[in-house]
């Protein structure tokens, strides 16, 4: 338990070199409000600019925006942690820990539905590449971005297609 906490600060803190240059993740701890989702797509914003990549911000804030609103949904009463992140040269990773065990369902919404379409516009926008890592007090949803729209999408269970 102590390492993995251990590695998950130093995850945070950490950054990655990326063309000789270091790319610091950030990461903001926003109460479980509809509202925060502004505050998380001005870090996304902020920091894809920061790392020169403005034709993922679109996609960015979209994205953030989802996995935001899922989370406030939850009824969780502390706070969500939203983080972005290099985890590699071409791949960006935003990603929401929540204190709720509930796990995103992907649905397909019907023709007249106004809900239930924020996972599939993530699936949609990531091609395939997001997920859930399950914790013990709760859970974090990712979703990858992948620089120049190259990627290879995901199936139905997470398997490369």
């Amino acid at each position: 338990m102590f390492e993995t906490l251990m590695a998950e600060v130093l995850l945070m803190t950490s950054g990655i070199l990326i063309s000789g240059r270091m790319s610091k993740p950030a990461t903001v701890r926003l109460p479980y409000l509809p509202e925060s989702a502004g505050k998380a797509r001005r870090m996304v914003r902020e920091k894809l600019g920061e790392w020169g990549l403005p034709e993922l911000v679109d996609d960015g804030e979209l994205i953030v925006s989802e996995l935001v609103a899922n989370a406030a949904k939850t009824g969780c009463l502390t706070r969500m942690a939203v983080t972005i992140r290099r985890v590699g040269d071409r791949t960006v990773r935003v990603a929401v820990r929540d204190g709720s065990g509930a796990l995103p369902v992907l649905m397909v919404a019907g023709e007249g539905e106004e809900c239930h379409r924020g996972l599939a516009l993530v699936h949609k926008l990531t091609k395939g590449r997001w997920g859930v890592v399950v914790e013990p007090f709760g859970k974090v949803v990712h979703a990858d971005l992948v620089v120049g729209g190259c990627g290879v999408p995901m199936g139905e269970r997470g398997v490369r297609q």
